[in-house]
């Protein structure tokens, strides 16, 4: 088993938005692997972030993703720095991962950097920068395809990813 397709993607992308409408137009099952991390730890990413530290949630991260690699057939969206695990996207290879790519203004107005985001704290907008300039070469590593969701509805951008499957 594999799933259709895997989302990835910074905050403010529209994983969850566009992976819900594909897997609704698809017939499939979304799940999302933060979700997963929260009910496998019973925390809250953040609390985890702040109880644990980010290592420790990296590490029950690449744990979700390499479950839900094997047991999940349907659409599946990664937290947004899964990718900064190095064994996490080695798991990626040779799975149809699709980036959605976003760009500062987009993603600022998505997410109103006033969420509950562990990795925004301080100034939400430079942070934001910081994290799109350092993670994007990683994206683009286990991306096989990326979809610019850049002023598109997220009709429009479930319907590009519904091109590339």
């Amino acid at each position: 088993m594999s799933p259709l397709v895997v989302l990835v993607g910074p905050p403010g992308a529209g994983k969850t938005t566009v992976g819900s409408l594909v897997a609704q137009r698809r017939g499939v099952a979304f799940r999302d692997t933060d979700t997963d991390v929260e009910q496998n730890a019973g925390l809250s990413v953040s609390e985890i972030f702040v109880d644990r530290g980010e290592p420790e949630f990296r590490d029950l991260e690449r744990a979700a993703v390499k479950a839900a690699l094997v047991e999940h057939d349907g659409v599946l969206a990664l937290g947004g720095g899964a990718v900064m695990d190095d064994g996490t996207r080695a798991l990626l290879a040779g799975h149809t991962v699709v980036f959605l790519d976003v760009g500062l203004s987009d993603a600022a107005g998505r997410i109103g950097l006033n969420r509950d985001r562990p990795l925004l704290i301080g100034n939400p907008r430079a942070q934001l920068r910081s994290m799109l300039e350092q993670r994007r070469p990683l994206y683009d590593e286990v991306a096989t395809v990326t979809v610019s969701t850049d002023g598109r509805t997220p009709d429009e951008v479930a319907a590009a990813v519904e091109a590339v499957l």
